[in-house]
């Protein structure tokens, strides 16, 4: 009865610690994911030499997950531009954009998502460089945290601000 007492207090211990654990993992996979998914919008508007667009899968937000497609934004210029769907990300639960995933919005259209040009670069719908970051959280553990930064010379970072103070900023 004693070893059986003391496995069970070994346990009641380490489930905090090991659920904080899983938290972690399922935040650091997500925001992997979606790196993972950005480079892929950027390689396919490299080789298909027009513009690709990774967006939030409705208008609610990238919580619901997210979508990979050719922009076909140009239609004058371009009028028999179907548009090509990829990939798509459903829904993240218990993983969710902080702030709703109100980052990433081109500032002439209002839209959502990251638009990327024919020569990689992510760009607003005028032009002009898109930096920004996304804030990933989950349900299960309010003060984990990654952000997603995307950097001016097109390079993702994930960043812990729990240890890395100086490089989230």
């Amino acid at each position: 009865m004693a070893v059986l007492l003391i496995v069970a207090i070994i346990a009641m211990i380490t489930m905090p610690l090991l659920q904080s654990q899983i938290a972690a993992r399922e935040i650091d996979a997500v925001a992997r994911r979606f790196i993972a998914h950005a480079h892929f919008a950027r390689q396919q508007a490299l080789h298909l030499g027009e513009q690709v667009l990774l967006a939030p899968s409705t208008e609610v937000g990238w919580d619901s997950g997210w979508v990979i497609q050719s922009a076909c934004i140009n239609k004058s210029a371009k009028p028999n531009c179907v548009p090509q769907h990829w990939f798509s990300q459903g829904a993240i639960e218990p993983i969710y954009f902080k702030g709703g995933g109100k980052q990433f919005v081109d500032p002439h259209s209002e839209k959502r998502g990251i638009l990327f040009n024919a020569a990689g670069a992510a760009k607003s719908g005028q032009g002009s460089f898109v930096a920004n970051r996304l804030i990933l959280g989950h349900d299960k553990a309010p003060s984990l945290e990654r952000q997603l930064i995307l950097g001016s010379g097109g390079r993702w970072r994930i960043c812990d601000p729990a240890r890395d103070t100086k490089r989230c900023h």
